[in-house]
Order: C-alpha cells, then sequence, then structure tokens
C-alpha cells in the first residue's frame, strides 16, 4: 500500500516536535515545508492543536523571524469554525480585554513575565460539552487565562466594565488616568472598604 504524502503542515509540526525548546528561524521552517504559506500553518498548529509555538510577540527574547516550541504539552485548542469576522466582532464587543482579568493583547503575561498576553475567542460552553459557536457562547479570554495557568484574583463586574472603558480611550487618556491612581494610593495597596475620591 502506498504512503499517504506528507503534507506542509505535518512537515512544520514535526520539525518543531524534534526541535523542542530550541528556536527555529522562518527559513528553516519555509525550507522544510517547502510553501511560502508557513505562518499560516504555524497559526493552525497554535490554534486548532495547541502546539505551545512562540513568537518575537509572545517574548521569550525572540527576535522577528524566530519560532520556538517550548513544550510537547498541548493547550485547549481554538475553535476553526470561528470566522475572522466573528472572532473579531466578539473582541471588540468585549473592549479587546480578557473578560476574566482585564488583561489587554501586548500585556505582559501574569504567568510569565517574559511573554506578552494573546486574546483568544473561547467557548463559555465548550464546543464538545454541546456549546455552539453563537455570539452569546463566545468571549474573549487572555492566554493565560484561556490555557488554564492563571491564579488571578478575578476582577468585580464594575472592575471589568471600567476596564474595558480605559482601555478604549487613546494612551493619553490612561497614563492620566493611571497618574490620577498612583497619586492617590501612591505605592501601597488601597484598603478595599476605604472610601476614596480620585
Amino acid at each position: 500500500m502506498a504512503r499517504k504524502k506528507e503534507g506542509a503542515k505535518e512537515r512544520i509540526r514535526r520539525l518543531f516536535e524534534d526541535n523542542v525548546g530550541h528556536v527555529l528561524t522562518t527559513e528553516q521552517i519555509r525550507e522544510v515545508a517547502g510553501i511560502s504559506e508557513y505562518a499560516r500553518r504555524i497559526r493552525e498548529l497554535r490554534d486548532e492543536e495547541g502546539m505551545q509555538i512562540y513568537s518575537y510577540r509572545d517574548g521569550r527574547d525572540l527576535k522577528p523571524k524566530e519560532y520556538l516550541l517550548i513544550s510537547l504539552d498541548r493547550l485547549p485548542a481554538i475553535g476553526r469554525d470561528i470566522s475572522p469576522q466573528l472572532r473579531n466582532e466578539i473582541l471588540e464587543r468585549n473592549g479587546f480585554t480578557c473578560q476574566n482579568c482585564g488583561a489587554g493583547a501586548g500585556d505582559r503575561d501574569p504567568t510569565d513575565p517574559a511573554r506578552k498576553v494573546r486574546l483568544h475567542v473561547d467557548h463559555i460552553i465548550p464546543l464538545a460539552q454541546g456549546g455552539t459557536n453563537d455570539r452569546d457562547n463566545l468571549r474573549t479570554l487572555c492566554s493565560a487565562c484561556n490555557h488554564g495557568k492563571s491564579n488571578i484574583n478575578l476582577p468585580s463586574e464594575g472592575a471589568k466594565n471600567l476596564l474595558a472603558r480605559i482601555r478604549k480611550e487613546p494612551r493619553s487618556v490612561q497614563i492620566e488616568i493611571y497618574e490620577q491612581l498612583k497619586r492617590r494610593f501612591g505605592e501601597s495597596e488601597p484598603t478595599p472598604n476605604k472610601p476614596s475620591s480620585l
């Protein structure tokens, strides 16, 4: 019986698995893949198969055009049936903010300061448990919360709403809010029940 020809994604997967913990360059990946659309295949491996492939956007002292598979452990996969349009709609609806901890894309990952947070569209009720891709069953989570690694204290509903509003403001307004809070509370942690005025 003839052996099935191995596709580009399978060759890229094998390259990463054979080099777990070692930096790979785009040149190496392109050569093994034999196609120019290797970046799309990497995204599929990350999103659909849960491979922990990092790029320079994730930190870890990687440079552009460098990738690193940090572990053979797989993370929860992102549903393939969510269209880019629906994904963008959910991200915008949720203020480009994690609905658990309030983190935004590019913030430092609370579980690994060398890494930056990525935002994912998550199923509230997983597909495997009868969930759907309906808008009401989708929410934005950061990589830390989505992957279940986080011990973060979840903010209250009021704080989540306020964080979402602040993230939509220009950077100059965000800095102004930060400076006001810093003046009010200084470097010490505020007392939760103490009344405050900004």
